[in-house]
């Protein structure tokens, strides 16, 4: 693995066999689609096993047992997994059955026996799951990492409770902690004293308002050689639990509090802003989930709040150490990486995810951000965006769309021919325009699709319109396109061509729409660095 930041479009199960090293990982956070929203019934439903390949598409989680996860079952009972994990996934299937929960168990599994072995041996794995599967995960987290590395059971209040009449409202999540060894990277999480705590406990104040408690300075045990006369207050029974010179220190310090008899013993003055706070328990409630209004919301309907990450990474890593999570989705495992100065390396299968985070990087961080990662398995030519298109035509639209940072569909279905949207300002008061795309990746292209563009324009009363096309266009798609008339800016005045025509080779070669600067898609991030900032890599 490369020491820079690294992206990768594709299956983690290939990418953490290609390219990710033995022991080169230091944490791995992840939080696999599931989708325990379908009933519980349907998900225990036995399968014929001649479905389409189990996949997880973006906004679309579902595993089904399939002749992918048979496959992946059979070779992994025939020796790619250690015996321990072939004789629980044997059970789990004569427990089971043939259904979704079975072959969602069989594709993590295949997935936890590689990230066992890139975890290095001071690392942890912390796997992020709802109560529906999260007792089967357990067991083969056992049986990979061995029961004794089991270190701990978070449970993250996620939301209120729900008005549901039938049973105790799910309002948490698991995530299930594990160590690669007894001896991982752990830096202990601290959070605020309650106010009810502080009001009981720092009751004193100094005239400046800074508020202590008094702590004794008794020893708990017999102590002879601390045994003497402190400005005139009698030793205790025990001694004291300081020394001569250290009890000079603390008095020069103004630590020591006297009383007004020297017939009372003075105490320890410990300060409130000095105190760590209380340790962080395995019960989490004081982290919020996204909400409508949340300022880094994204529109991902499985995404985690940055301080449920940063607490993680902060926890069970080191400044420079390498976190990976194998299911990107949006990016908060990544973000969070990055802001506290930790590489990352993210996996995601589909396209739409791994253009959301880079987007979401550079809104962020800065454009400059882009310099310290590299987004591996899209393409970079136009063999590559050949060999895309043949693999997934979605997934090509939505590379080809990312290219002019417009915002790609989420889904391929009644999208009239519109694969995504430029938006850019109109005034200083918040106003849009919107240019729409259209790309076109088999056969020929022919005119009547580029008019069909100038159409949808119009109709949806959008400003501008952008043609991404495989093939090079025809001297009539050209005619088409000039002929399709003028955008005048509101701003300045400036004209710019209605509907614009480009090939994946001229934008691979850097060529862009003539139009104003665009938005980034999905989010206007706050800039989190800025010109005097340090950078992290």
């Amino acid at each position: 693995m490369a020491a820079e930041n690294a992206l990768f479009y594709g299956d983690n199960l290939d990418i953490l066999r290609q390219h990710i090293s033995d022991e080169s990982v230091d944490l791995i956070y992840l939080d696999p689609p599931f989708n325990s929203n379908r009933s519980y019934n349907v998900l225990f439903k036995t399968r014929s096993g001649d479905e389409s390949q189990a996949q997880v598409e973006a906004f679309d989680d579902t595993w089904t047992w399939s002749q992918q996860a048979e496959a992946l079952y059979n070779s992994m009972i025939q020796g790619a997994a250690p015996v321990k994990v072939a004789e629980a996934l044997e059970a789990m299937r004569r427990l089971l059955g043939d259904n979704d929960v079975l072959a969602y168990i069989v594709m993590m599994t295949g997935r936890l026996v590689e990230l066992h072995r890139v975890l290095k041996r001071t690392g942890s794995l912390y796997l992020h799951c709802d109560p529906t599967a999260s007792h089967y995960l357990k067991l083969m987290l056992d049986a990979i990492f061995g029961a004794t590395n089991f270190v701990s059971e978070i449970t993250w209040l996620r939301t209120t409770t729900h008005n549901d009449a039938k049973r105790w409202s799910p309002n948490a999540d698991v995530i299930l902690y594990y160590g690669k060894t007894s001896e991982v990277t752990w830096n202990p999480i601290h959070l605020p004293h309650s106010e009810e705590y502080i009001a009981s406990k720092y009751r004193a104040a100094d005239p400046d308002g800074r508020r202590y408690m008094l702590d004794n300075i008794t020893s708990p045990n017999p102590r002879p050689n601390l045994t003497y006369d402190w400005k005139g207050h009698q030793p205790p029974p025990n001694g004291w639990r300081y020394s001569v010179e250290t009890m000079t220190k603390l008095d020069a310090e103004g630590l020591i509090w006297y009383p007004d008899s020297k017939d009372k013993r003075p105490r320890l003055k410990r300060y409130l802003d000095e105190q760590p706070g209380v340790v962080a328990g395995n019960v989490w409630t004081d982290i919020s989930p996204i909400n409508s209004r949340a300022s880094e919301r994204l529109g991902y309907p499985t995404q985690k709040p940055l301080a449920l990450l940063e607490r993680i990474i902060e926890a069970s890593s080191n400044p420079g150490d390498v976190v990976l999570d194998p299911f990107c989705g949006c990016g908060t495992a990544v973000d969070a990486a990055q802001k506290i100065g930790r590489r990352w390396v993210g996996i995601d299968v589909t396209y739409l995810a791994v253009d959301l985070i880079d987007k979401r990087l550079r809104a962020t961080y800065g454009e400059d951000v882009a310099k310290s990662y590299k987004v591996h398995g899209i393409p970079h030519d136009l063999d590559g965006a050949h060999a895309l298109f043949a693999a997934n035509p979605f997934d090509f639209e939505r590379w080809a769309v990312s290219l002019v940072d417009a915002q790609p569909n989420q889904k391929q279905v009644g999208d009239k021919g519109i694969d995504g949207v430029i938006r850019f300002p109109t005034d200083n008061k918040g106003g849009t325009g919107r240019s729409l795309v259209s790309v076109k990746g088999g056969g020929t292209v022919n005119p009547g699709m580029v008019r069909d563009l100038v159409g949808t324009v119009e109709q949806q009363k959008a400003d501008m319109g952008v043609f991404i096309c495989l093939s090079e266009p025809t001297k009539g798609i050209r005619e088409v396109e000039n002929a399709s008339g003028v955008y005048t800016w509101p701003v300045d005045g400036r004209t710019f061509p209605k509907v614009q025509v480009f090939t994946v080779a001229e934008l691979l070669a850097g060529r862009r729409p003539n139009m104003p600067t665009p938005f980034l898609p999905y989010v206007q991030a706050r800039k989190l660095v800025t010109d005097d900032s340090p950078r992290l890599f």
